[in-house]
C-alpha cells in the first residue's frame, strides 16, 4: 500500500479533513508504504529502508523524528544496562501544535506534568538510571492505526465545529502520541525478558484516545492509543492475551467498541455513570466470540477512594486473575479527581497512587510485569500533574505524597449503598 499524501484541508465551521490516498500494489511479497506529502510548516523527505520499506522523518523542536512500517520494525528500546536497573520507563509527546483556546484538552496538559516531575525530582537527570525517559519516538505506522475509514474512505474528518478540534499538525502529533504507547510496549517487552521485575512504561502523550471510534476521532481522540498498541503487542510480540484498564471518568467507548467480539482482549472499564458519551452500560459485556470480555462499571457521582479500592479487590483482581492476560495496559484517565472540572467523582490523588500500586503488583503477579500506561483525561492541571507524580512515585515503590495535596475537608460522604448494588450487579453478570 502506496500512501500518496497527508494533507489537511480546512473546511467551514473550522472542520478539518485529512485525505489519505491509497495505491495497492505488490513488490517483491512485500508492502511497501510510503509518505511524500506535506504539512504546513514542514515536508516529509521519503528514506529507502531494507526489507522494501519506506519512511519519513522530520525534525520538530529540534528533535529528529523518523517512522517506519511495523512490518519487521527495528525496534527502538533502551539498552540492557539501562533496563535492568530501571524501575519506570517514560516517553513524552506534548503535541504542543495542537491546540485550541480555551480549550480543556489543551497544550498545557502535558507540560504541566512534565514540570512538576523536575519539581519533585522524578525525572532521570535526579534519578539515574532508576527511571528511563525514551526520545526521538517514532511515529506510528499507517498499518498500526488501522483505521476503518483511513484505510477505506481515504478520508479522515474532524468535525470543528464539535469538542474534537484540529490544526495542521494534529495529524502528525497523533501518530507520535501513538508511537510513543507502542515504543514504550516494546521497552517493556524488551525489559521482561531479562528482568523479574521489569519497569512500569507511562505515555505521557496527547491528544488522548480512548473515545476514538474505528471510523474516526471523538471526544478530544484522534486516534485510539491504547486499542493500537494492543494490537502491536499481539502482532510484533505475540503477546495474544491483553488486558485493558480503563478509570477515566468517562467511558472508553472507542476500546470498548474495538474489542467488543475480541476474546483475546478484555476491556474494563469503570467511568461515571450517565457522562460522555453515555455508553458503558453494566449489560454491555461483549458480543460473539467476544462475550463476556467487555466489563463496564459505571460508578455513581460521588464515589470515591472507598469505592475505587472495592471495584478493585471485588471486580478488576478476579477479572484479571481469570483471564490470565499476557499484557496489562492502562488508560489512565485524572480527570475522576474531585477537583477536575469535567465530572463529578471524588478521586484524590491517593486515590491514583494506590491505583498505580495495585495495578502495578497486579502485572506482577500475572503478566511478568509487563504493564505500560497511557495519559487520557485530566483537565485540572494542578491535581492532574500531582496524581500523575504520584503516580510515578508508587511504580518506584516510594511513599505516596498525597496528603501534601489532598484536601479531605472538600470530600462529602461517598453514595456507599449505590456502589455496592451496581458492584453486585456487576459480580452477578460476570460471574465474579
Amino acid at each position: 500500500m502506496h500512501l500518496q499524501a497527508f494533507s489537511p484541508f480546512p473546511s467551514s465551521a473550522g472542520n478539518v479533513v485529512f485525505f489519505v490516498r491509497h495505491h495497492l500494489y505488490k513488490w517483491k511479497s512485500h508492502i511497501r508504504i510510503g509518505m511524500d506529502g506535506k504539512f504546513v510548516g514542514g515536508q516529509f523527505s521519503p528514506k529507502k529502508l531494507r526489507g522494501g520499506r519506506r519512511c519519513f522523518s522530520r525534525s520538530i523542536g529540534g528533535a529528529s523524528i523518523s517512522c517506519s512500517n511495523s512490518m519487521g520494525k527495528d525496534l527502538y528500546v533502551p539498552s540492557n544496562e539501562k533496563i535492568i536497573n530501571a524501575r519506570l520507563i517514560y516517553a513524552v509527546a506534548p503535541a504542543m501544535g495542537h491546540n485550541q483556546e480555551s480549550h480543556p484538552e489543551s497544550n498545557f496538559r502535558v507540560p504541566a506534568i512534565v514540570n512538576a516531575l523536575e519539581k519533585m525530582e522524578l525525572t532521570p537527570k535526579i534519578r539515574g538510571s532508576e527511571i528511563i525517559e525514551l526520545h526521538n519516538i517514532k511515529p506510528a505506522s499507517v498499518d498500526d492505526i488501522a483505521m476503518d475509514q483511513a484505510s477505506q474512505e481515504g478520508i479522515i474528518f474532524i468535525d470543528g465545529s464539535g469538542p474534537t478540534y484540529a490544526t495542521s499538525t494534529t495529524f502528525h502529533e497523533s501518530l507520535v502520541a501513538a508511537g510513543a504507547g507502542i515504543t514504550l510496549v516494546d521497552s517493556v517487552v524488551a525489559a521482561s525478558k531479562i528482568c523479574l521485575d521489569p519497569p512500569v512504561g507511562f505515555a505521557l502523550i496527547r491528544p488522548p484516545g480512548h473515545h476514538a471510534i474505528p471510523k474516526g476521532p471523538m471526544g478530544f481522540c484522534v486516534f485510539g492509543n491504547v486499542a493500537i498498541a494492543a494490537r502491536y503487542a499481539q502482532r510484533v510480540h505475540g503477546l495474544k492475551r491483553v488486558f485493558i484498564i480503563d478509570f477515566d471518568v468517562h467511558h472508553g467507548n472507542g476500546t470498548n467498541d474495538a474489542f467488543y467480539d475480541d476474546p483475546d482482549i478484555f476491556f474494563l472499564s469503570t467511568h461515571q455513570d450517565g457522562s460522555y458519551p453515555g455508553t458503558g452500560k453494566v449489560d454491555e459485556v461483549g458480543h460473539g466470540d467476544g462475550e463476556g470480555t467487555t466489563l463496564n462499571l459505571p460508578l455513581p457521582g460521588g464515589s470515591g477512594d472507598i469505592a475505587m479500592t472495592t471495584v478493585f479487590d471485588e471486580v478488576i483482581v478476579p477479572c484479571a486473575q481469570r483471564f490470565k492476560p499476557d499484557i496489562i495496559l492502562v488508560s489512565a484517565g485524572y480527570d475522576g479527581h474531585v477537583l477536575d472540572p469535567l465530572a463529578s467523582l471524588q478521586f484524590t490523588t491517593g486515590t491514583y497512587y494506590t491505583l498505580a500500586s495495585n495495578i502495578k503488583q497486579l502485572a506482577k503477579d500475572l503478566c511478568g510485569g509487563r504493564c505500560v500506561f497511557f495519559l487520557e483525561g485530566g483537565y485540572n492541571l494542578d491535581s492532574l500533574s500531582c496524581s500523575v507524580a504520584d503516580s510515578f512515585r508508587a511504580f518506584l515503590g516510594e511513599r505516596s505524597l498525597a496528603s501534601e495535596f489532598d484536601n479531605p475537608a472538600i470530600l462529602y460522604d461517598e453514595p456507599s449503598t449505590k456502589v455496592k448494588q451496581v458492584i453486585q450487579r456487576v459480580k452477578h453478570i460476570h460471574s465474579l
